[in-house]
């Protein structure tokens, strides 16, 4: 079949591939009789369209097919989100440091000589490096004069910012699944889609086919992924899928930003450092890398905890489903209470409107449910620059000073600081993303041509405050604004 959405990532267009038609049975109620033809309809001749040939390009296809249906690949648990796919995983070398024709054969032989470990032998060809003996340190890289010693680190293990990515005994990717954070760092880094998240959609499907009203809540770092689609398109596209309602999760970003402004005031007058509870990736940084500072992390609610209770303040009865980029919030319903039901990505979105054949060529209303500060969660400096806004609304002049943390290396730099008692700032945003949300693993279109977008859309915003929003548009007086962390899993 032909499809509209074209990524500009192979890797990413396959996997969408799959989830199209996914979606598409799943639609019909007849997903069980087609999943077996999957993989004949994407690749249906005898000829590779980009691996060795096209009997292992469909069991790729199987082994998506597992994941899409929300099913559990090799070594992966009921509670983790990512997963290795077996049969993609094996285009990567083995070995890290290989020499290259660079080499000129010299005399020096800095690189032998600066192996502690016997790995390094000069042959008539050049220097050789024995994988066997080889432990990965880069010293023969580092003193090489011609730069003759390739670095070929798996981008996976590469992308990981914990240190979760191992092998197996096949050498081919392993998650530690007591270091990773899901992120998806690994699985937007991957050359070749080899790590997926599990999806849900079919479960969904079958929900708003039951007749039971599903709700879709969408994160602030919609706006611009889709074009200079309006909320209101979106919000129509969402009830053409057959969503009974959909809202925006800046309304809950409004309600978190004042809730937490509130909570930044008394830890600082209790001389606390905090930290933002709202990227559940940095959350699990945390409590898995720096323990030390579980009781410095914001309880406030999240952006898309404190939505999802306000639509069931108004609809008990209703089932919510979260849409965003961010990988990491299928963790975060798992580990949290009173939240979402069900978390799906835009990636899973777009490939849902494909499947249905909507378009979002249409006219939205122009009802917006957040303020632009509450928009402006979507990217770095967002978070603090609204719990700074509710202050300046409240009329609080107390000095504060924040650090915000633009992807996982400031972040850890950053708990590294705090985790050491150095860390001179009293508030620290933390996106695991570099960016922010809009960056999230699984957005569908590039950084750039986001901002650009959301620069349009987010003008043409009415300019509410935050605690206007939260108080006399919408009523969050009655919602309970509390982080509700359940036990680690």
């Amino acid at each position: 079949m032909e499809y509209d959405f074209v990524f500009d990532n192979a890797a990413k267009q396959f996997k969408y591939r799959v989830l199209v038609q996914v979606a598409k049975y799943a639609y019909e109620g007849t997903l069980e009789e087609h999943v077996a033809a999957i993989p004949y309809d994407i690749i249906p001749g005898p000829l590779s369209t980009s691996r060795c040939c096209a009997y292992k390009e469909r069991e790729i296809i199987r082994e998506r097919l597992i994941s899409a249906q929300g099913l559990n690949l090799p070594g992966q648990g009921d509670d983790h989100i990512v997963g290795v796919l077996p049969a993609a995983c094996e285009g990567c070398p083995i070995s890290r440091f290989r020499v290259t024709d660079n080499c000129q054969h010299c005399l020096a032989q800095k690189c032998k000589k600066a192996c502690h470990f016997g790995a390094i032998s000069i042959t008539p060809k050049g220097a050789y490096i024995d994988p066997q003996k080889c432990r990965e340190c880069g010293r023969c890289a580092a003193v090489c004069p011609y730069n003759a010693i390739s670095d070929t680190l798996r981008p996976c293990v590469r992308a990981c910012p914990v240190k979760a990515i191992g092998e197996d005994e096949f050498h081919r990717s392993r998650i530690d699944y007591t270091r990773c954070i899901s992120c998806g760092a690994c699985v937007k880094n991957c050359p070749f889609g080899a790590i997926t998240d599990r999806s849900r959609i079919v479960e969904i499907v079958k929900q708003i086919k039951s007749g039971t009203p599903v709700i879709a809540c969408f994160a602030p770092a919609i706006e611009g992924q889709f074009g200079t689609a309006t909320t209101g398109a979106i919000k129509q596209a969402l009830k053409q899928l057959g969503f009974y309602e959909a809202v925006e999760v800046s309304l809950g970003a409004d309600a978190t930003a004042s809730h937490e402004a509130g909570e930044l005031v008394e830890a600082m007058k209790n001389g606390k450092k905090m930290t933002t509870s709202c990227c559940p990736a940095f959350v699990e940084m945390i409590e898995k890398h720096f323990p030390k500072l579980k009781g410095n992390i914001s309880d406030t609610a999240s952006p898309m905890a404190a939505t999802v209770r306000y639509i069931r303040m108004k609809k008990p009865d209703a089932k919510v489903v979260f849409i965003g980029p961010c990988i990491a919030k299928k963790l975060e319903i798992k580990r949290n209470g009173d939240t979402a039901d069900y978390v799906m990505t835009f990636e899973e979105l777009v490939a849902m409107f494909e499947a249905k054949n909507i378009s979002l060529d249409v006219t939205g209303d122009s009802v917006q449910d957040g303020s632009r500060a509450g928009k402006g969660f979507a990217q770095s400096g967002g978070v603090a620059g609204s719990v700074l806004q509710v202050l300046k609304e409240e009329g609080i002049n107390m000095p504060v000073s924040y650090i915000k943390c633009s992807g996982a290396a400031e972040c850890k730099k950053a708990l590294a600081l705090m985790n050491a008692g150095r860390l001179q700032e009293d508030f620290v945003e933390g996106m695991v993303c570099e960016g922010g949300c809009i960056a999230g693993p699984a957005g569908i279109e590039s950084v750039l041509k986001v901002k650009r977008n959301r620069t349009k859309l987010l003008a043409a915003a009415d300019k509410r405050g935050v605690k206007e929003n939260v108080t006399a548009i919408h009523d969050f007086s009655h919602i309970n604004m509390q982080r509700q962390r359940k036990e680690t899993l």
